[in-house]
């Protein structure tokens, strides 16, 4: 279940993605699959084949990668990885504890 994120927020997501640009977004949600994680980011893009080759300069695969037929595909960052890669990307202000 997502939450804690404001309408301008998913609405300046999407419209990076629809401008051509890898997006980030990062709010909280539970899922008892995952006990213990409190927050998910997605990471957008339009391009398949750009975000694919973002996500593999940090060792994510691209079968991994939601696809989605409203063009706001992406990938979940959870838990370490969703750490690093946004201190990677110098977006510590997404990093919610």
């Amino acid at each position: 279940m997502a939450f804690g994120i404001k309408k301008q927020e998913l609405q300046a997501w999407k419209t990076d993605i629809e401008n051509g640009k890898i997006a980030f977004l990062t709010h909280y949600w539970l899922d008892d699959r995952f006990p213990g994680l409190r927050t998910v980011t997605k990471v957008g893009g339009r391009d398949l084949k750009e975000l694919a080759r973002w996500g593999s300069r940090y060792g994510l695969k691209s079968e991994w990668i939601h696809i989605r037929t409203d063009g706001y595909s992406h990938f979940d960052l959870l838990g370490e990885k969703q750490r690093e890669i946004l201190q990677k990307e110098g977006l510590e202000d997404q990093i919610w504890e």
